[in-house]
């Protein structure tokens, strides 16, 4: 499997476990990710460690203590990289689990994002988007490219 790729899914799968820890789905999810350590079986020793974790997340989301949770995250991210190390079918098991518990996250709140165009002309669009998967491609059909279309 390709660094990028392990790179991608050991961040992923670690920030998704750190936040389910502050669900209602955290018993599913707990179960789901031992399981995934434990090489397919619940592992009690597992789900011991994730639930000792769940408390040290509860303790420093309380106080305010962002680096606590980056550091668990990074502690879990090192663990799902070592599974993935030792079993790259384990890949597979946690995109599944991914998608299973996607949706119940919780929003992330307070991001904003600001642009400013300053200087120069805008001929056409200007889009802003999140999330682009696969080749986007924008036409403007009937418009000369060298001619404003009143934008600025």
């Amino acid at each position: 499997m390709e660094a990028e790729i392990v790179q991608g899914l050991v961040t992923s799968g670690a920030t998704t476990l750190v936040g389910l820890m502050a669900t209602e789905a955290w018993t599913q999810a707990r179960s789901r990710f031992a399981a995934l350590f434990g090489r397919g079986e619940t592992d009690e020793a597992e789900a011991a460690a994730l639930e000792r974790s769940r408390t040290v997340i509860a303790r420093a989301r309380e106080t305010g203590d962002t680096g606590a949770v980056d550091d668990l995250t990074g502690t879990w991210r090192g663990r799902l990289r070592q599974a993935l190390l030792e079993n790259p079918e384990v890949a597979d098991e946690l995109r599944a689990i991914l998608a299973e518990f996607e949706l119940r996250l919780p929003a992330r709140g307070g991001e904003s994002l600001e642009n400013t165009f300053n200087g120069g002309t805008t001929y056409g669009m200007v889009i802003q988007a999140k999330n682009v998967h696969g080749g986007a491609h924008f036409h403007q059909y009937g418009q000369d490219p060298g001619r404003p279309s009143g934008g600025r």
